[in-house]
């Protein structure tokens, strides 16, 4: 291969990450992302009010339930509501979705607690946000790994961006590979598409120049062989990164890698990064 091949396979490799990143700086800066967020509460029995949401909302065994004032109006799945509204009870890790004027307020389970997560496009971290310091790309922290699956999906808990939450996941199997001339393991979650994989780990750059907490590394769904490309260039920040408004999951002990993962994306600069 020429100098100029090279050239070129690095200019497309760095073309692809780039459109990647504005993809997650997307998602994050939406009008509705999680820079958005005002506010974090956790719903209780008794009714609470909150001055980033309309009504009063509390929970119990039948989920949660919110009481609007006369003037007050949700959009819930395109309907106003007024008066009593019972969103139900939540899975776990999902959440509704109800408009009020420009904001959307985020009612969710998160770590086997209800909460309503108000998020306006007006939020000063959203309206102050100028981008997420990464690493410049480069092809040699793209490594393929093989995924194996465990006989049965085991119950992983983790800890959480919050004290004292808890999450649940049933990890499918774990990823062996070779970085910086070791050979590691990472434990691996569900992705957000059928088959695909996500792992949440933390490595020697984690505090110094990464955040601390966790990084998440989206992987396509393994070939029928197991194999699985680990692009750790697109190692991820969570919201917990931007936000102590966040409920995001810790990575299990055993994803703690001992190498510098000098790829992907920094300590925020909302979090004294540069």
């Amino acid at each position: 291969m020429t100098v100029q091949d090279t050239t070129a396979d690095l200019s497309a490799f760095t073309h692809d990450w780039q459109e990647w990143h504005t993809a997650q700086e997307a998602r994050l800066t939406a009008p509705h992302g999680f820079l958005a967020i005002t506010g974090l509460h956790w719903l209780s029995d008794e009714p609470q009010r909150f001055p980033d949401a309309p009504g009063a909302w509390s929970t119990g065994s039948d989920g949660v339930v919110v009481f609007l004032d006369d003037g007050e109006e949700l959009v819930v799945d395109g309907t106003p509501v007024h008066g009593e509204h019972h969103f139900g009870v939540l899975p776990e890790r999902g959440g509704v979705d109800a408009v009020w004027g420009d904001a959307v307020i985020e009612v969710a389970k998160r770590g086997g607690h209800d909460i309503v997560r108000p998020r306006h496009p007006n939020a000063p971290l959203r309206t102050a946000f100028t981008g997420t310091p990464a690493y410049a790309p480069h092809p040699r922290w793209a490594v393929t790994g093989r995924y194996t699956a465990f006989d049965e999906p085991r119950p992983t808990t983790v800890g959480a961006a919050v004290e004292g939450l808890e999450h649940v996941y049933d990890a499918p199997g774990r990823v062996e590979f070779e970085l910086e001339g070791e050979s590691l393991a990472l434990t691996a979650f569900p992705g957000h598409s059928p088959g695909s994989l996500l792992v949440l780990f933390t490595d020697a750059t984690s505090g110094v120049t990464t955040y601390a907490a966790n990084r998440a590394l989206a992987l396509d769904a393994p070939t029928a062989d197991g194999t699985v490309v680990l692009d750790f260039n697109r190692s991820a920040n969570l919201p917990c990164a931007y936000t102590d408004l966040a409920t995001c999951p810790l990575p299990p002990a055993e994803n703690r890698l001992p190498v510098a993962v000098e790829a992907g994306e920094k300590i925020p600069r909302e979090r004294g990064g540069s």
